[in-house]
């Protein structure tokens, strides 16, 4: 099954979708990767969906990436027994007293913030619809004046998006979450609450080499830490929802095209999530900005964008997925889209591995190339050539099945599963089939193989050859 755009769709399973024939669709109408959100249903729940999924996989012969998304800490008050109605101008206290609260103060069961708060710190309340800023603190206590009011309920969750608090991203439930998803086989794991590098290697110390990691993006001090954040990470998610709580609901733009841009550089794969067709959970059509919205992000050269509600809780999750498809089928053929995409593309090119696959995309940008073919044995080969963005279709191949399945997340890649392979010779026939049987080629056509020798090392690209799709030719000309 081939597809015909360039970036990904991630489509997250829920309620509304989590039988054999709801998820088959989901895949057949275009989605490239299941998310399992660990903040909801049980883990039999999350092992009956990806069971599922394994069997899609194995019954269409494609790879399909399987993200695992960890709730992260919750900051949640106490409770009020009733609503309390929060007057701007008005005094009003946290503290740790576990009594109900009422209309003056109400319990913050977290010491850590606490400890973290100075005079002048903001604090959001209930997705910042309700702010209040800090007069006077200490370690029980922090005394407020509401800058924002509102009605204020039980277990409502509070932002503090001026400091970096002392929490790790990880709960105890985010561990126990974590093992249970890298022991079924999930390919991503994706982080909440990510403040600072360190939050990352911890996840990678657990996961030992088992998931790849994704940073959520959602905090200021993960924005301002962002090239420690990328450089510790496997790929990067930005989620808009609590970015834009915790920001200036202007400054979200910017953001996200600014780490856009740099996990392109970097070669890691970057997902624009979170609102993206929110009106489809209810409407089987979006609206207008939505559909720009999602536009937007295709054409800055996100690798995927996402789903969230709409597939997992929505009265319509195959109608999102298809919308998200027809829009990224337009954009891609804009001449526009092009032209933005080639505008961007930075030359930060220090190694042998970088040179190749730069040269492999210009030639294919300046003949008749049909498709790149990448030999990749731990991803690197066809991540980098995804950082350039070439206009022709990139198929990667690989003997290891991990590494086609946290591929489906970057840009512009058909996975294709390969025997291991010892010589260049089978490398350009496997490369030669491939490219005929998804129909990227035909026999009248050539394509570009970029490989490493000796193969089966990973890091080792340093081979280019341009090759014709008449196998009769190949078994004639191509030296062993």
């Amino acid at each position: 099954m081939r597809r015909h755009r360039k970036v990904k769709i991630v489509a997250t399973l829920g309620p509304s979708s989590s039988d054999y024939e709801t998820i088959k669709t989901l895949f057949e109408a275009g989605a490239d990767v299941f998310r399992l959100n660990m903040s909801h249903g049980t883990h039999a729940d999350q092992k009956a969906r990806y069971d599922i999924i394994r069997r899609i996989e194995a019954e269409t012969g494609r790879p399909i990436a399987v993200l695992a998304d960890l709730q992260g800490p919750k900051l949640r008050v106490g409770t009020f027994g009733n609503p309390q109605t929060l007057a701007e101008g008005a005094p009003f206290r946290f503290d740790l007293d576990p009594a109900a609260g009422d209309a003056q103060r109400v319990s913050l069961p977290h010491p850590e913030i606490f400890a973290a708060l100075v005079p002048g710190t903001e604090l959001l309340v209930n997705d910042g619809k309700i702010r209040l800023r800090v007069l006077a603190c200490g370690p029980d206590f922090a005394d407020c004046v509401v800058t924002s009011g509102g009605v204020i309920s039980d277990r409502k969750g509070v932002n503090v998006p001026d400091v970096v608090l002392p929490l790790a991203a990880l709960s105890a439930k985010d561990r126990d979450d974590l093992e249970f998803a890298c022991q079924i086989g999930a390919d991503w794991l994706a982080l909440s609450f990510v403040q600072r590098a360190e939050d990352v290697f911890e996840a990678r110390e657990l996961a030992q080499g088992r998931a790849a990691i994704l940073s959520k993006i959602e905090k200021p001090a993960a924005v301002r830490a962002f090239d420690a954040i990328l450089a510790a990470s496997d790929g990067i998610m930005v989620a808009r929802g609590d970015l834009g709580v915790e920001c200036p609901v202007h400054a979200v733009p910017p953001i996200q095209k600014r780490l856009v841009r740099a996990c392109r550089a970097a070669a890691k794969p970057v997902i624009v999530a979170t609102q993206m067709l929110e009106s489809m959970i209810e409407s089987p059509m979006p609206t207008r900005a939505e559909v720009s919205d999602v536009a937007t992000a295709i054409y800055e050269g996100a690798d995927a964008v996402m789903l969230s509600a709409e597939s997992a809780a929505g009265r319509y999750p195959v109608e999102a997925v298809s919308t998200m498809d027809s829009v990224a089928r337009s954009v891609e053929s804009d001449p526009t889209y092009r032209e933005i995409i080639e505008s961007s593309r930075r030359a930060d090119r220090t190694s042998v591995a970088d040179a190749m696959v730069a040269a492999a995309r210009e030639i294919a940008e300046t003949t008749d190339i049909s498709a790149i073919c990448a030999f990749t044995q731990s991803g690197t080969t066809a991540s980098l050539i995804a950082r350039e963005r070439p206009r022709v279709p990139i198929v990667a191949l690989s003997s290891v099945d991990a590494v086609l399945r946290r591929l489906c997340l970057t840009w512009g890649t058909h996975c294709v599963a390969t025997p291991a392979l010892h010589r260049f010779r089978e490398a350009v026939v496997a490369a030669v089939g491939a490219a005929r049987d998804y129909g990227f080629a035909d026999e009248t056509n050539q394509i570009a193989v970029i490989a490493g020798v000796p193969f089966n090392v990973a890091g080792s690209t340093n081979i280019l050859r341009v090759a014709p799709c008449d196998e009769r030719l190949i078994y004639r000309t191509d030296p062993e």
